[in-house]
């Protein structure tokens, strides 16, 4: 396998980098993620997974004006606004125009206020999430408000699974391989399976057939030199995937594939869930480049 693409995302919900080379430290692609959006009034870090309210996120994109530096502080980011304009993120009139563009009072941060939290709708898609009872009641118990077509909106704390301090939802690597969108592609050639609908940092080249990753978790793996990761759990999927952005128009059949045939069973939030890709922990740092290869996953 080799390193086919390398993605960073440097404010969260919003577009971002296709890189040839990139740093990999304890807390994930250096830069992915640095910067989100905070909305002002509710105290929510924004995102897109609830897109009635954040879908202009995805209308957006961000690109560090100069490479970041482990050790160095965060390097400022420029962002592309629809109408092609750009503001920096130390531009003294940033936040007033981000307000606009998106209709709410919101400012651009570089650290999570204590006790942030996140929002995520669940589409009325069939087999999106678990049915059984008991994991059920994971969405159940989190739930903070319903959209006005009575679909639910969930609260999570930010980075539940990755490193303290971070804007990631849950770890903070996230995988695909090109065999998954390939299956996918398979499986329904109608629908737009594009990498980019799925943010991931890393998508592999491999010579497996079909959803790979499913057998990953648990396991370890070297990417280029010195980096390793340790895959931790399948990706659960949202309604993020399905969402106009960039290029790509609005697409429901790229969830409803997934949702009727690759449902994963996920200890770790418990149940069987709509998935593709895997999320990683990193073992050990280190430089890694599109072309580097990348060894069979071992365990751990």
């Amino acid at each position: 396998m080799t390193v086919a693409a390398l993605y960073r995302y440097p404010v969260k919900s919003m577009l971002g980098e296709s890189l040839t080379r990139a740093t990999i430290t304890e807390r994930g692609l250096l830069g992915d993620r640095a910067y989100a959006v905070l909305d002002n009034g509710t105290g929510i870090i924004a995102s897109a997974k609830v897109p009635k309210r954040w879908l202009g996120l995805l209308s957006l994109s961000a690109r560090f004006v100069a490479e970041p530096v482990v050790g160095e502080p965060t390097p400022p980011v420029e962002i592309t606004f629809p109408d092609g304009s750009v503001l920096r993120s130390d531009d003294e009139g940033l936040d007033t125009a981000l307000s606009a563009a998106l209709g709410r009072d919101v400012s651009l941060i570089s650290v999570p206020p204590e006790g942030s939290y996140f929002e995520e709708l669940w589409p009325d898609i069939e087999g999106l999430t678990p049915q059984q009872l008991a994991p059920r009641k994971l969405i159940e118990d989190t739930t903070t408000r319903h959209e006005d077509s009575g679909e639910v909106i969930s609260r999570f704390d930010i980075s539940a699974f990755g490193a303290p301090g971070t804007f990631f939802d849950l770890s903070s690597l996230h995988v695909l391989t090109e065999s998954t969108l390939d299956r996918l592609r398979e499986l329904n050639p109608d629908a737009t399976f594009d990498p980019l609908r799925y943010r991931p940092n890393i998508v592999l080249r491999d010579e497996g057939t079909g959803f790979v990753e499913n057998d990953w978790p648990g396991s370890t793996s070297a990417l280029g030199d010195d980096a390793r990761i340790t895959f931790s759990f399948a990706t659960m999927r949202c309604v993020m995937t399905t969402l106009p952005q960039g290029d790509l128009p609005d697409d429901p059949d790229t969830l409803r594939t997934i949702a009727k045939n690759n449902r994963i069973e996920i200890p770790q939030v418990g149940g069987v869930w709509a998935c593709a890709g895997v999320y990683a922990e990193v073992a050990a740092g280190g430089e890694i480049a599109v072309g580097d290869p990348h060894t069979a996953p071992a365990p751990a």
